[in-house]
């Protein structure tokens, strides 16, 4: 083991120190006064549907983006099944999806009617595997839905090959990765439609549910405008089959304040990933490799075989942790009928069975963060025998 690690393994100097996994309380402090202010004006003008705040966050997040159109809707599972039924996927389609990720990724598809094709996910990245995702390919694929998962993007060079080759629709699930880029874009703007998710606890997150669909496609962006307004054009004629799926005005004031420190926080998360990765190094842990360009740390994930006990000895030592995702897609209950024949998900089991969240949020302070790393040095200082390799 790391000699230094094992000394501060020793220490113990925060050893009654709690660690929550986030602390949204300092986000809304950064925001509070300027949100209140705005809130105000919602209320006097009783916009609580869409109306100009929503208008003004989806004109900035564009911008920021560099998107020609961003549709506010209610939830990032909205923007999913929007973006499916806008691309026209429906029964007897296939969507190739990675199995290694939320099941939020997947609804969109199935409301659309159309049938999910769990693929697996890389080694070091858990992205979509982009070769077994090719040998799933049939006559009946209409679509692809890379997952930049954690923050960091998939291979967008390869799937947007996949789909030139073979024809497909490429839409984006960026809901953990706002702000990171490949190639010069963003992440969300690089396939035909981009969702995004602002759950409270994302990187850019509102004061309850919220999402976004971003498209260059004037035509896409005006029927997405329409399907999340109960199918309407103009008022009270219903050319689609719509839904109701908008933003609320409030949402879209914490989200345009929160907008603006948005860059401060992605460093700020870069920075804490940094101190973790220097911190940890040496241990008998793998850790998150950047091999896609960039990551925007919506979470960081390590991996052991010995993710339970570590998790156990955490929590005794008052921190918090997550698990992202145990019981991955292709054993979920009710999508046991999409199941494939072909359960090879050999990567996506390791992250399943190995992956565990550590602590990392806007305002993590070096203490919190010391704490973290103390308490996984002890862990494994006390059965150094055991653990005194690196996995393979």
């Amino acid at each position: 083991m790391n000699v230094s690690m094992a000394t501060l393994a020793n220490g113990h100097p925060h050893a009654s120190m709690r660690v929550p996994f986030n602390d949204l309380s300092i986000q809304w402090r950064a925001v509070a006064d300027d949100v209140r202010r705005d809130f105000e004006r919602v209320f006097a003008d009783s916009a609580y549907c869409l109306g100009p705040a929503c208008e003004a966050f989806e004109e900035e997040i564009a911008a920021w983006l560099g998107a020609r159109h961003a549709i506010g809707v209610s939830s990032g599972t909205a923007a999913l099944h929007l973006a499916a039924v806008a691309a026209g996927l429906g029964p007897g389609d296939e969507v190739l999806v990675p199995a290694n990720t939320f099941i939020g990724s997947v609804w969109g598809t199935i409301y659309a009617g159309a049938t999910p094709v769990l693929c697996d996910v890389q080694r070091a990245t858990g992205n979509i595997d982009l070769e077994d995702a090719r040998s799933r390919v049939t006559a009946r694929t209409k679509a692809i839905i890379p997952v930049h998962l954690y923050g960091q993007p998939a291979d967008m060079d390869g799937v947007m090959a996949l789909a030139a080759e073979h024809d497909l629709v490429v839409i984006e699930d960026a809901a953990q990765s706002i702000g990171a880029s490949w190639g010069g874009r963003m992440t969300g703007t690089i396939g035909q439609l981009g969702c995004i998710s602002f759950y409270p606890g994302k990187n850019l997150g509102a004061a309850g549910e919220g999402g976004l669909v971003v498209t260059d496609d004037a035509a896409l962006a005006e029927r997405l405008r329409s399907l999340r307004n109960h199918g309407q054009r103009e008022r009270y004629v219903h050319t689609d089959l719509g839904f109701n799926y908008r933003m609320d005005g409030l949402q879209a004031v914490v989200l345009r304040h929160k907008l603006k420190l948005l860059t401060g926080w992605t460093s700020e998360r870069k920075s804490l990933a940094e101190v973790y990765d220097r911190m940890l190094t040496g241990l008998p842990l793998e850790l998150p490799k950047v091999v896609n360009q960039d990551h925007v740390w919506h979470l960081y994930v390590v991996r052991t075989p010995y993710r339970d006990a570590l998790r156990n000895h955490l929590q005794a030592r008052g921190i918090e942790t997550g698990l992202h995702y145990p019981v991955p897609l292709h054993r979920q209950p009710c999508l046991a009928r999409f199941a494939s024949a072909r359960l090879d998900f050999v990567e996506t089991e390791r992250w399943a069975n190995e992956g565990l969240t550590l602590p990392l949020f806007v305002g993590m302070t070096s203490n919190q963060q010391r704490h973290v790393v103390t308490a996984i040095c002890e862990f494994f200082s006390k059965n150094e025998d055991v653990f005194d390799a690196k996995p393979g």
